[in-house]
């Protein structure tokens, strides 16, 4: 089936207007309309219960499927301040987004947003609303969204993956039988080594043989800061006198982060300064500089940055580290996803994002990955300015709306055998998929920005380490599951088996 799937790829699409009929298609008789009050879903008691004595913070993703199974493809459920509509049906997912309107808001991110006042920090992508989030989104979208203007990302990022080879060798060397044991924070550290130097045009060290204190820091800064962001968002501000460690713990590491992040912008924008009293001309290509030569307030670049960086760090990791666990399982798919990469690459080491292009099987095992474990297994949006309709019911402005990506992509109605990892069926004609039920950069103005690189990052880390290595399953591993823990992570390590090839 994948050699059949290989040959079909170079075909055109298949059409979607069947999707945007059923998407568009309006009932010749309406259906009485509910309000919020008639949305099924469990009892207040009942799911904080399940949230906090039965795991359910980690497995918010598995309690989607449940939910959609026990209430239908909407419910509500209610845990300490935050109401939230779940909607885990693609048609209804649309309907939601074709609400959204100018300014869409993704999510409230309230503890997030409080932190920001509390500190006089400024608002990034992720927690601006309006007009400020529209201006940067527009001046960022111009170098991150735009394919040619990525393309010029890759020869930096190929400098970091070629840091990244080096250090597999030296961990397959020292590991046992050539076991690199948790992959996932080696790839963390490439994922931030990547993004720092598109966004500093510099290098801060993490896959050196010794990382910066600094740098290990703002890493565990961002793992317990997702930790927190859940436990902080559902907490009322006057629980936080009795448990005041969740929030300052929360503090502590946005702390840490902005410290981290503002202390290599001021660096690039002080070599700028210097470059100017000495009569050179500025030029650049990180984002840092695209940002500080628009005239955005620097508390503004400060906050973008910081943000940037942390989306950008755990979806390389998480992708990858998902991507070469099912490709050890998989030898048949592992082999011909070489075999696709050594002939595009006719004999030259280094790929570029050029030849990512000619790589069909390549996209489709991102795809697949992505369906099984989407980075953000929900997504959200809070309509303000008008009450909106869903799936029948009346949905008042300002309600938290998530839309459970996971559910959806993890559908038998909507991908057959949904639970295994199958890359051919995103290159076979035969299996259409709605284009709502896998959307894990999301959807329209609020979809991830940083898409475009992240995607690059790990295409080219991916084919170069097809390219040196074979990968196996560590005999002595478990099966691995994915948890929440705000992102969608390995419940534990990663451990490899690496053979040179």
């Amino acid at each position: 089936m994948l050699q059949q799937a290989l040959k079909l790829s170079n075909r055109s699409a298949l059409p979607m207007l069947r999707w945007a009929d059923v998407i568009g298609a309006t009932p010749s008789s309406e259906p009485q309309v509910k309000q919020l009050e008639q949305i099924p879903g469990p009892s207040t008691a009942s799911f904080i219960s399940e949230l906090l004595f039965r795991r359910g913070l980690s497995r918010l993703h598995r309690m989607q499927l449940e939910g959609k199974q026990r209430y239908g493809p909407v419910w509500k459920a209610q845990f300490g301040p935050l109401l939230t509509v779940h909607v885990a049906e693609p048609d209804l997912i649309a309907q939601v987004l074709r609400q959204e309107g100018m300014h869409p808001v993704r999510s409230q991110l309230s503890s997030w947003k409080e932190y920001r006042v509390l500190r006089d920090e400024g608002f990034g992508l992720l927690t601006s609303e309006g007009e400020e989030w529209q201006r940067v989104r527009s001046l960022l979208a111009k170098h991150m969204l735009r394919p040619k203007a990525v393309e010029a990302y890759d020869a930096p990022l190929n400098l970091v993956v070629t840091d990244l080879i080096r250090k597999l060798q030296q961990r397959k060397q020292e590991g046992e039988h050539g076991v690199v044991t948790d992959v996932s924070a080696e790839f963390y550290r490439f994922g931030l080594e990547g993004i720092s130097s598109v966004l500093f045009e510099s290098r801060i060290g993490c896959l050196d043989a010794v990382v910066p204190v600094e740098t290990e820091r703002f890493i565990q800064s961002i793992n317990t800061m997702f930790v927190m962001t859940l436990l902080t968002m559902a907490m009322p501000p006057w629980l936080r006198r009795i448990l005041p460690k969740p929030w300052d713990t929360f503090c502590r590491c946005w702390d840490d982060m902005f410290h981290f992040a503002k202390g290599h912008i001021d660096k690039r924008l002080a070599e700028e300064k210097q470059k100017m009293e000495n009569g050179e001309q500025l030029e650049g290509r990180y984002l840092t500089y695209f940002l500080s030569q628009t005239g955005v307030p620097l508390k503004s670049v400060y906050s973008n940055i910081t943000e940037l960086l942390l989306a950008g760090v755990d979806t390389i990791s998480s992708t990858l580290s998902w991507t070469l666990y099912e490709l050890s399982r998989h030898p048949d798919t592992q082999n011909a996803l070489r075999q696709e990469v050594l002939s595009v690459m006719k004999g030259r080491s280094i790929p570029t994002a050029a030849d990512v292009g000619a790589m069909p099987l390549m996209k489709a095992v991102m795809k697949e990955i992505l369906r099984l474990y989407p980075v953000i297994p929900a997504n959200a949006r809070v309509i303000t300015d008008k009450d909106v309709e869903v799936g029948g019911y009346v949905i008042p402005r300002n309600t938290l709306i998530t839309l459970c990506h996971y559910a959806t992509s993890r559908d038998p109605k909507h991908f057959q055998d949904p639970d295994s990892f199958r890359p051919e069926r995103w290159m076979l004609r035969s299996e259409g998929v709605h284009p709502y039920a896998s959307v894990p950069f999301g959807v329209g103005k609020r979809s991830c920005i940083g898409r475009r690189i992240a995607e690059l990052e790990v295409y080219l880390a991916l084919a170069r380490i097809l390219m040196h290595f074979s990968v196996e399953p560590d005999q002595q591993g478990e099966t691995v599951q994915p948890m929440t823990r705000t992102l969608l992570v390995p419940d534990r390590q990663i451990n490899l088996r690496f053979t040179e090839r």
